[in-house]
């Protein structure tokens, strides 16, 4: 997901965004331990997404303090 798109959720959603990015993680991570993934990137690629939204909502809680 791009920031542009995340920026267009709602918190709530943001949230429940992280939640299944994050089991979505441990279902690859797992089934990479059983047996190699064709595209084992896609961690990578999630846990950046991981880090974008929780950017985000750390920004979205800044502003909401001032």
């Amino acid at each position: 997901m791009k920031a542009k798109e995340i920026r267009e959720l709602t918190t709530q959603e943001i949230k429940e965004k992280v939640a299944e990015t994050k089991k979505e993680i441990v279902r690859l991570r797992l089934n990479h331990a059983v047996s190699p993934l064709e595209q084992p990137h896609n961690i990578g690629l999630l846990r950046k997404d991981v880090a974008r939204l929780l950017t985000i909502l750390g920004q979205r809680a800044l502003s909401e303090q001032k």
